[in-house]
């Protein structure tokens, strides 16, 4: 197996919105310091957005919201479980980001005033910047990318971590293309490889119809998780409100500002509000398990010019095939409302909370290790918390690589993970890679979904021991790109355990649906309002803790059970 290596002083791990932003910051904080960006697709469509997003989802902009609003209102949505000040950081510093962006050619929506438009999907604030023109946002970061004079290195997918000790010095990865293996050496990393968005089954069946990029697959948990980082909300379940047999985002941030709303079959409202969050799921769950169910995105009430304007957002930004599923099943947002589902089930702290432990300078439990994006433990970052918290990786370990002496790396890490890339490859007539993921992830489907039991968890843990002994050992690759595939399953596979050990660690329920657990069916503040943190020991076995939260700056403010909650979504909670 020939082997490549390259050397510089920040490696990005991931091009996508955390990781280019993080590479342009890098690159302007100190511009003698080398920058190196793998990719394992090609940077200029790679990432969660691959062309540009429906808006900015938690945009704070002065004079229709406040850091300490939006703050308040996460510290609400994610159950208390919060590092507030990496949360206010993100929310304090994003604007900056919206200008910069403007002024790179973003198309934002703005009023007649040139004044930037934000509507309300949060219970309380209005932070949804729409982004109407926005498909081509990828190519303007990745250019900008290339501007700065950033090494990129696309088809190369991360798999290690080289350490000495407790400081990171680079990364390992094999070549998508020709099988190579990729040796990076470095005086800091920044970890932006996306969610674990590839865990569970697709409603529809199909490996790679995730509502994530379905080529984030947990790399970034995995990788942290070997080096020896701490990770948490591992057991902060991601489960989104798709369309059914497509995973395209359904109601919240892009109908609902211009009058969308999620209804029973009979057109009714059935949610106070749409904004994506356990409680959420939780109510349309317990309206499936009433009988009431399928649910639907309904749009039929709109004027023609509405509907139009989110056809134009939803068929060219989000999603480009949208507009063809729809018209092959001869549906039309103006005469009918469209069916939803569940997603499958994932990790990320975009849309939820979990995520490779940072705090609010996005340093990790590691020495030289940084994280962003949905990846990185901010939660509900979405995309302008990955662009913000980009920025303040790439800045940060830029000026630490800046100060920093270079370590060599470990010999033996190298061959060790060569050795366990050999063992695929050498194996080409081995089971292929798609029955092999198929069977974690119907695993993961069937016993980790919530609502969650002590009985289904262990199981589900007995399983997956199983599989690592018997499944894994059976797979094999025919050539650079399987062998790829087959490492991602490495990736699922790690993920999956970490989230069944971590469910059972929690002895309450929180975060709504996302950890609904029947055995302790109750939230309980008064033990468990503080982490779970899940950490790789030195005997190789996972360790879970529990760490107090870091002080509030602004204690919260609990919603009364009647705020923003319609009388139907009562009935059911």
């Amino acid at each position: 197996m020939q082997t490549r290596e390259y050397t510089t002083d920040v490696l990005i791990v991931g091009g996508g919105t955390a990781g280019t932003m993080a590479a342009i910051k890098a690159k302007q904080a100190n511009p003698d310091v080398q920058v190196l960006v793998l990719d394992k697709a090609d940077i200029r469509r790679s990432g969660a957005i691959s062309m540009g997003m429906d808006g900015l989802n938690n945009a704070v902009i002065p004079g229709k919201a406040t850091p300490e609003e939006y703050t308040r209102e996460i510290t609400d949505s994610n159950d208390g479980i919060i590092d507030q000040r990496a949360v206010y950081r993100q929310a304090s510093e994003c604007y900056d980001i919206v200008k910069e962006l403007d002024s790179w050619g973003v198309d934002f929506e703005k009023d007649a005033e040139g004044n930037y438009e934000v509507y309300r999907v949060h219970r309380k604030g209005r932070y949804v910047l729409p982004m109407p023109k926005a498909s081509d946002l990828k190519l303007i970061l990745a250019k900008k990318v290339k501007q700065m004079r950033c090494k990129v290195v696309n088809r190369v997918m991360a798999t290690r971590l080289l350490t000495q000790g407790n400081r990171v010095v680079g990364a390992l990865g094999v070549d998508v293309t020709t099988g190579e293996l990729v040796v990076v050496h470095a005086k800091a990393v920044v970890l932006t490889a996306g969610a674990a968005g590839r865990m569970g089954l697709t409603d529809s069946g199909y490996l790679y119809s995730t509502y994530e990029n379905p080529t984030n697959s947990g790399e970034g948990f995995a990788m942290a998780y070997h080096a020896g980082a701490e990770l948490t909300g591992i057991e902060c379940y991601q489960i989104n409100p798709t369309m059914k047999d497509y995973n395209g985002p359904a109601c919240a941030y892009v109908a609902g500002p211009f009058g969308g709303y999620t209804a029973n079959v009979n057109g009714e409202r059935v949610t106070g509000c749409d904004y994506w969050s356990g409680e959420l799921i939780m109510n349309m769950w317990k309206l499936a398990n009433k009988g009431e169910w399928p649910l639907f995105l309904k749009l039929t009430h709109l004027d023609d010019e509405t509907i139009s304007k989110i056809e134009s957002i939803l068929h060219h930004n989000e999603r480009p095939s949208r507009d063809r599923f729809h018209a092959g099943r001869g549906k039309d947002y103006r005469t009918d409302m469209v069916e939803l589902h569940f997603s499958e089930v994932g990790l990320c702290s975009g849309h939820s909370a979990s995520g490779v432990l940072v705090n609010h300078e996005a340093e990790t439990s590691m020495e030289g290790l940084y994280a962003a994006g949905d990846m990185a433990s901010v939660p509900h970052q979405y995309l302008l918390g990955a662009l913000t918290f980009g920025k303040v990786a790439g800045t940060n370990a830029s000026n630490y690589a800046a100060q920093t002496e270079r370590l060599g790396a470990d010999p033996s890490q190298i061959e060790a993970e060569r050795a366990r890339i050999e063992r695929l490859r050498a194996n080409p007539n081995g089971v292929p890679h798609q029955q092999v993921e198929y069977k974690i992830r119907r695993i993961v489907t069937q016993y980790l979904m919530p609502p969650k039991t002590t009985t289904k968890m262990e199981i589900a843990l007995e399983k997956i021991e199983h599989f690592r002994r018997v499944d894994l050992e059976l797979l094999g690759a025919n050539d650079p790109h399987e062998l790829g595939r087959a490492l991602e399953i490495h990736s699922i596979v790690d993920c999956a355990e970490l989230m069944a050990k971590a469910s059972l660690f929690r002895k309450e329920s929180r975060w709504g649906f996302y950890h609904y657990y029947l055995d302790y069916p109750e939230r309980d503040d008064a033990n468990w309002l503080k982490r779970v943190i899940v950490k790789k020991g030195a005997d190789g076995e996972t360790q879970l803790t529990t760490r107090d939260l870091p002080p509030y700056i602004f204690e919260p403010q609990r919603p009364s059970s009647e705020e923003g909650v319609s009388k139907h979504e009562q009935s059911v909670s």
